[in-house]
Order: C-alpha cells, then sequence, then structure tokens
C-alpha cells in the first residue's frame, strides 16, 4: 500500500522533532530529518527552517539509505 503525501503547506510542522548527522560538523551544510506520523518522513534545509519541507514516504527514504551505505552517491559528495 503506498502512503499519499499531504501537502507540505497543510502540515504543522511545530511537532516534528528535527534531527541532523552528527557528521554535519556545524558549518550550516546540514539537512534535517523529521519524522511525520508512521509513514512519512519530512526533510529540510538547516539554515531555512522556515521552508516548507520536502515528504518523502519510509520507502522513499529506505532507498535512498541502502543507495548511500552502498555508494551509489559518493560521486555527487
Amino acid at each position: 500500500m503506498t502512503t499519499a503525501k499531504p501537502d507540505p503547506a497543510k502540515i504543522d510542522f511545530s511537532t516534528v522533532t528535527w534531527e541532523k548527522s552528527p557528521f554535519s560538523g556545524g558549518n550550516n551544510n546540514c539537512v534535517e530529518f523529521g519524522q511525520i506520523g508512521d509513514d512519512l518522513v519530512a526533510i529540510r534545509d538547516s539554515k531555512r527552517p522556515e521552508q516548507a519541507p520536502l515528504i518523502y514516504t519510509r520507502g522513499e527514504i529506505g532507498a535512498l539509505l541502502l543507495g548511500a551505505k552502498a555508494g551509489c552517491f559518493d560521486h555527487l559528495a
């Protein structure tokens, strides 16, 4: 079953607990992740928390993390 993604403009993000990687180094090159309910994950730019985050399903985030762990995106860093 696919989770329908809500319009980010209609979500109250004030209750989201945002997390960032401990590898970000504190140099403002950070993205933050926050869980929304049981099935969705929001991603935002830590420098622009007022902008609407991007919304992904847990399956999409899982595929991203598997690809990152496998080195699929190393050429982008």
